[in-house]
Order: C-alpha cells, then structure tokens, then sequence
C-alpha cells in the first residue's frame, strides 16, 4: 500500500514537472534547439505577422523595422533572465518583485502580464478569424470558437511539455511558409528593392517615430511576457543564453520578410485598397494566398498554446493562488480562454493597440531592471508604485485617445498622429519612473558598503 501510494506521488509530481516545467518523462531540460524554435514561433504569432505587414503596408520600411525592433527583446530578454537567476538567485519574476518591493510590486506585476496573456488570446484568436473568413469563407465566430476550443484541448493535454513538442514543428512550417512567400515576392516581375529601400522617405513618416517607441519599450518588453521568460528557466544557464541569442536573429529576418510583404503591396497598390490582404490577393496567386495564411495560422496556435501555459504557470506557480496540479491548470487554461473570448465580444479589431497598451505599461519594469536587476541598488518600495501608475496612465491615455474618448495630448503637445502621441507618453513615463527609483535609492551603509 505504501509503495503504491509512494508510486503515485511520484507519477503526480513527474505530471507537474511536464506539464509547468516543460520537462520530458525521465524529467529532462528541453534542449537547445527545442527551445530556440519555441522562441520563435511564440513570438512570431499571428498578431505580429499582421502587425508588421499592416506597418508596412501604411509607413512602408520603417514599419516593418520598427515591429522588428520589438525582436531585440531576446538580447535585452537573455539579460533579464540571466541576471535573475545568476546574479540574484530567483527562479521567477514574482519573487524578485517581492523581495524587492513587497506584494504591491507583485501585485503590479502579476496585473500585467495577465493583461498580457490575455491579450495574446484574444488577438491571436481574431487574426485566425479574420484570416480564415477571408479567404475560406467560414462564419468567423463559429471558426474563432472552434480553434479557441481546439488549442485547449491539445494544450491541456500536456500544458508546456506539449505547447514546447509542438512548438518545433510549428516553427519550421512558419519560417519554411515565410521563406516561399519572400521568394514569390522577390521574384515577382513588379518587385523592385530599391523602391522598398526608399519607401519610407518622406519626411512625415510616422514609422520612424513608432521604431523609436520600440527601442524604448524593448529594454522592459521581455520582462512583462511570461511566454518568452518562462522558457528562460527550464535550462541550464549556457542553453538558455543561446536559445535567446539564437532566436533573435530568426525572429528578426521572418518579421522583416513578413513586413517586406506589406510594403511590396502599399508600392504596388493599383487598385487603392485600404488593406494589406486585399492588396496581396491581386499580386499573388491564390495558392500563395493560401501559404500567406497558412503562416498566420500556424503561428496563431502555436502562441495560443504557449499562452495557455504560462497562464497556467503564472496562477498555479508564480501567483501561487492554487496548487500546481494539471487539472487546477486545465481550468486555468479555460478561464483565461473565456476572458479572451470576452475580449473579442467587444468589437476590438485594432491588434497594434494591444501591443502599445502592454508596452507602455510595461515601461513601469524599466528603472526595475536598469535599477534594480542589472545593477542591484536598493530602492524604497514607494518607488514602484510611482513608476507603475506613470506607465499604466500613459497606456490608458493612449487607448483612450486613439479610440476618441480623449483629447489632451494635442491641446497640450500639439501632436496630431497616434504614434507622436505614443512616443510622448513613453517618454514620460520612463523619466518619471526613472527619477523616482533615484529618489528612492537606499544608499548602503558604510558597514555594509565594506562588507560588499
């Protein structure tokens, strides 16, 4: 009786291994390049495909590189991660944060990446909508509810070690979908590299503002995406810092080409269309159309999965609000699906304003890891809460002007354009929460200063 009670345990516990650790039956690591494709294809999901091809359709080059700028958050991300662990000693955000700032900085954490994981649901589900109405013809509610429910099945069958198996063969359809879809393009009697080169020249292009909002955001970005950071502590430290270090480069030249596409349509754009797809559908053929969704499909569950996962992780492990059983991550999974879901009842269709939203409100996690992370000062716990309202206001106020609900940002700056706008209140938040934690900085003793 015993050995069997014994037997089950450990059969309960190699269950949560898999299913929160990613670990295999005999309870390994994933493996490097397990977890470099994983990478990838959790973050070249179907909202930053769109994205970076609808930029490019509307700022042309600069569009399309100031999505990919969001790609440097692997190298600023590996940083974090290393940091964290090595160098401070915490396997997870959440303790960091506590340890730091006590459970209000938690609290504020945990806040926003939970806005983020919804978000990932919720725009990956409307992309695998859109796309497969488009140009299948299905009832889009009825395809969002069918692969909503699909994902959760298979994602809850094995939470990470399942989401990280499916992970690599997603990723080599995506970047092998990507790779035909550029050589159709630069094959393309009309495809010229010099009008794509020159295709952001005027003066007034918002997309080098938006690139500059993007190298703002990435120094925090990884920070506040449990998708990409949970996949930082399943390793040992060498695999880890290649992984990062090795999706970056992938990552980066698919969102180019991808983006590449949305600027090939605006420079070929006959007809007028308002829309990157429309544009696409009269330069290539159907069969390439077909690949053109085919990529945004498989990276929509590919991220749906992972999403799934990290909920899971984020409520069960980090949060600690339940114990760390597969069904209590099952039901996770479902609860953050049916948020999604309301997400999509709403009528949301912009899928950039819930990167800019989560981004900016990530900013808060700036002077945090400048600070606190990589050089390891000390600071008041008030500083947090500073650092946290300024960035989730500027995300706030940016939501609300784009939708028309506000009007402050040109009676007081004089800007006009959303990105303008965005940049400003970036801006702002990073120097207040900055001048806050300098502020708040607890300078060591001379006691403990020798003792360092």
């Amino acid at each position: 009786m015993t050995d069997t009670l014994a037997n089950q345990n450990l059969k309960t516990a190699s269950d949560a291994a898999r299913f929160y650790q990613g670990k295999s039956s005999q309870g390994l690591a994933p493996g490097l390049w397990t977890l470099v494709l994983s990478q990838v294809t959790t973050w070249i999901f179907a909202r930053s495909l769109m994205n970076a091809a609808i930029l490019g359709f509307f700022y042309g080059i600069a569009g399309a590189l100031a999505y990919a700028m969001y790609y440097f958050s692997f190298i600023t991300g590996a940083h974090i991660v290393d940091s964290l662990r090595f160098k401070h000693g915490f396997d997870n955000m959440q303790t960091f944060m506590q340890a730091k700032f006590g459970r209000v900085g938690e609290h504020f954490f945990n806040a926003v990446i939970s806005f983020r994981l919804v978000s990932e649901v919720f725009s990956n589900l409307l992309v695998f909508g859109f796309i497969t109405t488009l140009f299948v013809g299905f009832n889009e509610t009825y395809i969002i509810l069918f692969i909503a429910v699909a994902t959760l099945i298979y994602s809850s069958i094995g939470g990470l070690h399942t989401a990280l198996k499916t992970d690599v063969v997603q990723a080599l359809l995506t970047i092998g979908a990507i790779a035909v879809l550029s050589v159709a393009m630069f094959t393309h009697p009309l495809f010229s590299l010099n009008e794509i080169i020159n295709s952001s020249n005027s003066t007034d292009n918002k997309g080098w503002i938006l690139l500059i909002v993007a190298f703002i955001q990435v120094w925090s970005y990884p920070a506040h995406d449990p998708v990409m950071t949970d996949r930082g502590f399943l390793a040992d430290r060498s695999t880890t810092k290649k992984s990062f270090y090795y999706a970056a480069p992938i990552s980066i030249i698919c969102i180019v080409l991808f983006g590449l596409l949305g600027v090939f349509a605006q420079l070929n754009n006959a007809g007028g269309a308002t829309e990157v797809t429309q544009t696409l559908s009269t330069l290539f053929s159907p069969l390439v159309m077909m690949l053109f969704s085919f990529a945004l499909i498989i990276s929509a569950i590919s991220t749906l999965d992972s999403t799934y996962a990290s909920a899971a992780k984020l409520v069960a492990v980090d949060m600690k609000l339940i114990k760390p059983t597969v069904n209590n991550g099952r039901l996770v999974m479902l609860g953050f699906l049916l948020v999604g879901l309301a997400f999509i009842a709403t009528g949301s269709k912009d899928l950039f304003d819930a990167v800019a939203v989560s981004g900016t409100a990530s900013l808060f996690l700036a002077p945090v890891v400048f600070f606190s992370i990589w050089s390891s000062w000390e600071v008041k716990p008030w500083a947090i809460v500073i650092s946290f309202v300024s960035a989730l206001s500027a995300g706030i106020i940016y939501m609300l002007e784009n939708g028309g609900y506000l009007a402050v940002m040109t009676p007081i700056f004089g800007v006009e354009h959303k990105y303008d706008k965005l940049l400003i209140l970036c801006v702002m938040a990073s120097v207040i929460g900055a001048i806050a934690f300098v502020i708040a900085r607890v300078k060591p003793t001379a006691n403990r200063a020798h003792i360092d």
